[in-house]
């Protein structure tokens, strides 16, 4: 790529020096498996590299055609990839099918789809630009499972362990297997189609040999269960479908399952979503307008400008312009610090939402010295804010060719702080019983106090915790 040295260089502007020095080098010296599919978590980590300024880095990089960013439908069973897509619109079903796990999983932004980055391949060309040239060992490891499982270095030896047999088909071909099948369960498994059989084999050994066969088209197909005597076989796998397969017979045992049960964490599409970088790189076209996905547990705060129509009175516009455009330049700086993204602004409103109750606690936290250093460089009380915060589900949504967020959750925090003063921050009992943001209000020197409290709108009562600085504490009482 003949621009690739102008484009680092643009990165280098962007985007943390150090993360964007560790991708470049990694580009030119690293192997071709480390390029593909990379979770920043883990990158950062092994390079020892803020994780925001890992993510940031390569959203950056994406954006500028050095890496190419995909979002992978995972199962939570074996952590297979179900489906990669360039774009979260394109992971547009209600469940996916994990065929070598026989179950049905729903897209959760927050738990099931992750986001990877491979080197684009006019950058540098790797193995998985073309997956068909990738042996058994290095597509499980590349293609089928996700940047989340933890593979073991010696994974063509556990492979060999638990298979009967293996073979490669090409479109259109057709191949048998012979081979005396031992008691247990036996998995007739294609990691390029997913598709599976599974033999129950049980029941005394027949010297009689049975023929099967398996025809490889429809993706994730589960051609169910039979039951079979031990002893002589004959399996053929017919390949219908336009890619190579790798069709199998695995032993299902400990070491299959602990193949797939070892993870670490991944960058959800969750995470993205909330991530300030993407939003501000990718405003609109995320999904389609008619796409609803579903969180399991977003964090989100709300603040407020309290008494704002008073202050323009007070100061006058100019001043009060100058305020309260201080006062967003300090907020969008409290959620990014801390790994957030800025969803929408309401007048002098904000909602953003952030990853972890710890994460927007800390932002908060942020928030309430910063409007307090303003106010004290002016010698006045004039910046108010008052600031809520919930934990809780809640649907993704476009809304006005904008990501958005709907649901209880979201109304919750409004409504929390609708109630808030500017002398607290006002959370709900689920963000103060993370354990993260427990620890943290003790160690910032924060006191918690709760109340049962009605929120416009709903029906049951919440308990709502002020978190205080005690010298503020003192001085409200």
């Amino acid at each position: 790529m003949a621009e690739a040295t102008a484009l680092w260089e643009l990165l280098r502007q962007a985007a943390d020096p150090k993360v964007t020095d560790a991708l470049k080098t990694a580009v030119e010296t690293g192997s071709d498996r480390s390029l593909n599919r990379i979770n920043p978590l883990a990158f950062a980590a092994e390079h020892g590299l803020d994780e925001e300024a890992a993510i940031g880095a390569l959203v950056h990089a994406a954006r500028l055609g050095l890496f190419d960013m995909s979002w992978n439908m995972l199962c939570p069973g074996c952590g297979g990839v179900l489906e990669s897509a360039v774009a979260l619109k394109s992971i547009n079903r209600d469940h996916y099918f994990c065929a070598f796990c026989v179950q049905d999983s729903e897209p959760t932004l927050d738990q099931l789809v992750e986001v990877t980055f491979t080197v684009d391949p006019r950058v540098r060309r790797i193995g998985a630009h073309d997956p068909s040239t990738l042996g058994l060992t290095e597509y499980m490891r590349q293609i089928f499972w996700s940047s989340g499982a933890v593979v073991p270095e010696d994974l063509e030896a556990a492979i060999q362990r638990v298979t009967l047999d293996l073979m490669e088909l090409q479109p259109g071909e057709k191949a048998a297997m012979s081979l005396t099948l031992p008691k247990g369960l036996i998995i007739a498994f294609d990691p390029v189609t997913h598709s599976t059989l599974y033999l129950e084999v049980a029941g005394d050994e027949t010297s009689e040999r049975r023929s099967l066969s398996v025809v490889l088209a429809d993706s994730h197909a589960h051609f169910g269960s039979m039951k079979v005597q031990p002893g002589p076989a004959r399996i053929t796998f017919e390949n219908k479908s336009g890619q190579r397969t790798l069709p199998g017979l695995w032993v299902h045992t400990p070491e299959v399952d602990s193949l797939s049960n070892r993870r670490r964490p991944v960058l959800t599409a969750n995470r993205l979503l909330s991530n300030q970088t993407f939003r501000d790189l990718y405003r609109s076209g995320t999904f389609d307008p008619e796409q609803r996905f579903k969180i399991t547990s977003l964090t989100i705060l709300f603040t407020d400008l309290r008494g704002s129509t008073a202050l323009y009175d007070r100061v006058g516009d100019l001043a009060a312009f100058d305020l309260v455009r201080s006062h967003f330049s300090e907020l969008l700086a409290a959620v990014a610090a801390e790994g957030g993204a800025v969803v929408k602004t309401i007048g002098d409103a904000v909602m953003a939402t952030f990853p972890t109750p710890d994460r927007a606690l800390r932002a908060a936290m942020r928030m309430r010295e910063a409007m307090r250093r303003i106010n004290e460089k002016r010698g006045s009380e004039d910046l108010a804010l008052n600031i809520g915060l919930h934990e809780g589900p809640c649907l993704a949504v476009m809304l006005d060719d904008r990501q958005d967020y709907f649901g209880l959750s979201v109304n919750i925090a409004s409504r929390v702080q609708e109630l808030a003063d500017p002398t607290a921050i006002l959370a709900t009992k689920r963000i103060v019983d993370a354990a993260e943001a427990a620890g943290l209000v003790g160690a910032a020197g924060y006191k918690a106090s709760s109340r049962q409290l009605s929120l416009r709108g709903v029906s049951e009562a919440f308990a709502i915790y002020e978190i205080r600085e005690p010298k503020r504490a003192a001085a409200a009482a």
